[in-house]
């Protein structure tokens, strides 16, 4: 069940964001492999970004890749979320009855691994997919990818089963490393607020903790 909810609920965000992340990845491709002055700068900003993304390709194209970019973050965080939960039920995270930084460090960094492997072919399909748009405004390579699907199938046909995991060895540490700092701060907050039993007219302080840290989730995923 912890897998399903942890996914359900980056799902539930990613519907949201990610407009930001068609406009992150169209601006970070633009000028690339180039001089600055060489090339024809389509997005000057953010804003100037999502109103020109809109004008050309539609609303919809605003919404670039948001079916890998759900299966990706059910995946990833269902995976990495559920696999900490389970690490954490098994109190492989605790010494003494107590949480321990190491442990709860070294276990969020695990499941951050765990979930970076199972989603980067999803992830690499989603920034393929979020690049693509109408030619007068075309940025970077344009991989021409009908859908999820087809995009997998032809990276898997043009570099093979490990094509499929192209910048995974960028991304692995990058998660783990995040899920680290995320997850362990996050049980060592649970664990401190359990033991002031703080209780403000009936205030659930521990799910507010999860929702502070859902929101942390989201601020280090979205960013790439």
């Amino acid at each position: 069940m912890d897998f399903v909810l942890g996914g359900v609920a980056a799902c539930g965000a990613c519907f949201f964001t990610n407009p930001l992340e068609v406009v992150k990845t169209r601006m970070q491709l633009q000028g690339e492999l180039k001089t600055r002055g060489t090339y024809q700068v389509y997005y000057r900003n953010v804003f100037h970004a999502f109103y020109t993304i809109g004008k050309i390709d539609g609303l919809a194209g605003l919404q670039k890749g948001l079916v890998p970019g759900l299966v990706y973050q059910f995946f990833m965080n269902g995976v990495r979320l559920g696999s900490f939960a389970i690490i954490e039920s098994l109190g492989y995270i605790h010494t003494d009855g107590r949480v321990s930084a190491a442990k709860s460090t070294v276990s969020g960094a695990i499941a951050g691994v765990v979930g970076a492997v199972m989603g980067s072919p999803i992830y690499l399909v989603k920034t393929h997919l979020q690049s693509q748009s109408t030619s007068s405004i075309a940025v970077g390579h344009q991989y021409k990818h009908r859908g999820m699907m087809h995009a997998l199938l032809a990276i898997h046909k043009q570099y093979g089963i490990l094509g499929l995991w192209r910048g995974a060895s960028a991304a692995v540490p990058r998660v783990s490393v995040g899920s680290a700092a995320q997850l362990s701060t996050f049980s060592a907050s649970k664990e401190l607020i359990t033991d002031l039993q703080v209780s403000i007219f009936h205030f659930n302080w521990e799910l507010f903790t999860v929702r502070i840290e859902e929101g942390l989730d989201l601020c280090f995923y979205k960013q790439y």
